[in-house]
């Protein structure tokens, strides 16, 4: 069973930087061909994808709201995946989630593509 464990979140002024990491247990990273990705939702919002992964590590997306400023990466030795954040708003306020897929190639951005989800971290900016 895949389990997901995320960390880091916390508050934070803005322009302050957050790196964020998911702690996979159930797999192994350079084994398990999961495509992974970090999602947010914020109150009364829909849950949107930030920035998703391949098997790899080598072919990512980013949203255009963090393009620049966030960075999704992964480390196969440790079953680890981060989000390194910079320059943060208090628009990126919200719950952020780490996903999983059982997939070589990059699953994508859609909610409805991943199977394994983790309980979620929040990140509050303030102004």
């Amino acid at each position: 069973q895949v389990h997901l464990l995320e960390s880091g979140g916390g508050l934070v002024q803005a322009g302050d930087s957050l790196r964020l990491s998911c702690a996979a247990s159930g797999l192994t990273f350079s084994r398990a061909a999961m495509s992974m990705a970090w999602f947010r939702q914020a109150p009364g919002k829909e849950r949107e994808c930030v920035a998703s992964v391949d098997w790899t590590g080598a072919y990512t997306d980013h949203a255009d709201s963090v393009k620049g400023r966030f960075t999704i990466s992964r480390d196969h030795g440790t079953n680890t995946l981060y989000l390194s954040m910079t320059t943060l708003k208090p628009e990126d306020t919200a719950v952020y989630f780490c996903a999983a897929q059982r997939s070589i190639a990059n699953a994508g951005r859609s909610v409805d593509a991943y199977d394994y989800w983790g309980q979620g971290t929040q990140v509050t900016v303030s102004s």
